[in-house]
């Protein structure tokens, strides 16, 4: 899985994924300094997890991880390929979900394509290039679709009321998303605009009011979550040896740092979450899609426990925080046996029996 972070040039993408990885992708003070996507493994903090190891003392332990894709500037007339734009476009398309980083702070030594901070007007040129993107791209199945239709082909018939749908919407200036169309039937289009969105301001400081309120309101309106977080600082913070990093944390009065906030509002962007193993080789978080059942959810660690799963034995992450060991689990009767229907939940703690 996969989640791409888009913007306009100089809002401060690579410095996002730079700080998000610990890597060192490109950036500096001219557009598309980025080419090609970097890709980045991010591993998904969560506090549960050192919690079990502190309890099971295990010989390892193995977080989550997400990817992130640093995807290059696009700018005003990208689907028509300005700046490269129909190169970058297609970057988009293939990944799952989207992190919009949107620039809310001013700063003269750093060029702004658009000439100010306006983040109103910058989201509608991002979003307004992947609608005519999208646009471009239905018209061209309509086409396609059409002459099925024309020759009595019933699936190509009923094909094309979907994108009679999708046309209509996308050259009213909507986003795929928002026309109530499900998933599933959205899927076999790959529409840029029907993936999932969070968008993220990028603040000074010492942010703007007026500023920082434009951003929410934008967001809000468009139905997608929003965060905000100083990307320099958080580059800064990145930096920091792991012992010092609390101490400066506490002193800001936070809990988590926006890198880790913003990680983990994606992971849930793309509808995922973790349940966990543990015992003295490793505790280890694995991630599924919310709603798996028990055996999809062990396949995720090996096909062969799905094909044979029996019965899972789980218990909640906070039962054994509670109560500090298994064995008091246990005790206490809180270890369940569920079978192949049991919805995995996130937190829980799962034993898997199969057969060979």
């Amino acid at each position: 899985m996969e989640i791409g972070i888009v913007g306009l040039p100089n809002v401060g993408k690579s410095t996002l994924f730079n700080a998000l990885t610990s890597g060192h992708a490109a950036s500096s003070n001219y557009p598309f300094t980025t080419i090609e996507p970097n890709v980045g493994v991010v591993l998904v903090p969560d506090a549960r997890l050192k919690r079990l190891s502190e309890l099971f003392h295990p010989k390892k332990t193995t977080p989550a991880a997400v990817r992130f894709v640093d995807i290059a500037g696009l700018v005003q007339g990208a689907a028509q390929g300005e700046g490269l734009g129909n190169k970058f476009l297609s970057h988009i398309r293939e990944v799952d979900a989207i992190v919009h980083l949107v620039r809310l702070f001013r700063d003269p030594d750093v060029v702004h394509t658009m000439g100010s901070v306006d983040p109103r007007r910058d989201i509608e040129v991002i979003e307004t290039e992947l609608i005519l993107a999208d646009l471009a791209s239905i018209e061209k199945q309509f086409e396609k679709v059409s002459g099925k239709a024309r020759s009595g082909d019933k699936q190509a018939v009923a094909g094309l009321a979907l994108l009679e749908k999708l046309k209509a919407g996308l050259a009213a200036g909507k986003t795929a998303r928002s026309f109530g169309v499900p998933d599933a039937e959205l899927k076999e289009f790959f529409l840029l605009t029907a993936k999932p969105v969070l968008y993220v301001g990028n603040t000074d400081e010492q942010p703007d009011p007026a500023i920082m309120a434009a951003f929410e309101a934008t967001a809000k309106e468009r139905g997608s979550n929003s965060m905000v977080l100083c990307g320099k600082m958080e580059a800064e913070i990145a930096q920091l040896p792991d012992e010092d990093r609390a101490p400066f944390l506490a002193d800001l009065g936070v809990a988590a740092t926006g890198l880790e906030r913003v990680i983990v509002a994606a992971y849930q962007l793309l509808g995922l979450q973790s349940y966990f193993t543990a015992g003295e080789d490793e505790v280890r978080a694995w991630t599924i899609r919310a709603g798996m059942k028990g055996p999809q959810a062990a396949g995720v660690i090996h096909t062969d426990f799905e094909k044979g799963f029996i019965r899972a034995e789980v218990y909640a992450y906070g039962e054994i925080d509670a109560h500090g060991s298994e064995g008091a689990l246990r005790a206490k009767g809180l270890i369940r046996s569920e079978g192949k229907e049991y919805v995995v939940k996130d937190g829980d703690v799962c034993f898997f029996k199969f057969s060979n």
